[in-house]
């Protein structure tokens, strides 16, 4: 009885985070818009509820009740299997983010603000995500389009090259909390503002900035996309639901990599300062990840998109070099310091 307890309350925690994740997509997606609007000097959509704010919904229900189209000449199976092959993996790295400290408990029932907490959880987040770049090649060859095959090829080169910086740029926190658990690196940080990795990680979490943006697809990086060049790249010949399968991932990459930011450099779900730890766990950890997508909202409006090249010559010239240089010297003083 007890194995079946266990596994009702696991699969009642998934049910949760999946749950808010998936809410929190498609609300990005609207205060983006509105975000955007607001830069540009525009309102935004305003026409579906109060200041558009059921216009997530009713794309969605647009989405779902579309013409589900697949080329002449594609490949149906791998076609059909690319979007749920981007999209899972951005959704399983939410199972070792931990969100907050407090249990909740409910009769025998005890809710953890995080379904699992393994040794390896920046490890797995990793792996999975580079299992996203498959299924954006595959979607883009087995669409029989050029534009499609294009934008998979220069996504996986992309996603390929910028995973190394990003892996280097996370082994400072893992170096100074000698863990690659997620909630042992929160835990390191404990104690206020002064002891956040993101102090004595400042490149570190400048380089993981940068290559989380490039990761995600997003601009300046969105050269798989590149609608003046490619239409919209490896999901051109996309519709229906396949395409919203594509589009919830990007977005759900994007919290992710906000909540691992939140977690290596800006001390998860603690408080800036010891004194306000009576304000809920998850409030700071939610601060903080709305903060960093507010940037990633920011810099599209800003900033302009790369030519492939130069997006190239910056990971492997720039990037690299600076990651690599970063972890030498965070190993070397961690070293001579615990001595």
């Amino acid at each position: 009885m007890d194995i079946v307890l266990k596994i009702f309350v696991i699969l009642i925690q998934i049910g949760v985070v999946m749950g808010v994740v998936l809410l929190h997509v498609a609300y990005l997606t609207y205060f983006e818009r509105k975000i955007l609007g607001d830069m540009q000097d525009r309102m935004g959509p305003m026409e579906v509820g109060y200041h558009g704010l059921l216009q997530p919904i009713a794309d969605g229900l647009k989405l779902f009740f579309k013409e589900d189209v697949i080329p002449s000449g594609a490949n149906a199976l791998i076609f059909t299997a690319a979007p749920i092959l981007v999209l899972v993996p951005a959704l399983i790295g939410f199972a070792v983010v931990p969100f907050g400290r407090d249990s909740l408990q409910i009769g025998p029932v005890e809710l953890k603000p995080i379904i699992t907490d393994i040794n390896i959880g920046i490890l797995y987040i990793l792996a999975f995500a580079s299992l996203g770049a498959y299924g954006v090649l595959l979607g883009g060859w087995a669409s029989n389009s050029k534009y499609s095959l294009l934008g998979g090829l220069r996504s996986a080169a992309q996603v390929i090259s910028y995973e190394l910086p990003l892996g280097l740029a996370l082994v400072g926190p893992i170096l100074l909390s000698e863990s690659l658990s997620m909630v042992k690196m929160t835990s390191a940080q404990s104690g206020g503002i002064l002891h956040w990795f993101i102090l004595v990680q400042p490149i570190a979490f400048v380089i993981y900035l940068i290559c989380a943006i490039a990761e995600t697809n997003r601009l300046p990086f969105d050269l798989p996309e590149a609608e003046s060049e490619l239409v919209a790249g490896f999901f051109t010949e996309y519709s229906g639901m396949r395409f919203a399968f594509f589009f919830l991932a990007e977005y759900a990459n994007m919290i992710l990599v906000s909540c691992v930011a939140t977690v290596a450099f800006l001390g998860g779900w603690h408080a800036p300062h010891p004194s306000l730890e009576f304000i809920s766990p998850i409030f700071w950890f939610l601060a903080k990840v709305y903060c960093f997508l507010f940037f990633y909202i920011w810099i599209r409006a800003t900033l302009p998109r790369l030519r492939f090249d130069q997006l190239m010559a910056f990971n492997w010239k720039i990037m690299l070099p600076l990651a690599l240089a970063n972890v030498l010297v965070t190993a070397t003083v961690s070293y001579f310091l615990n001595q």
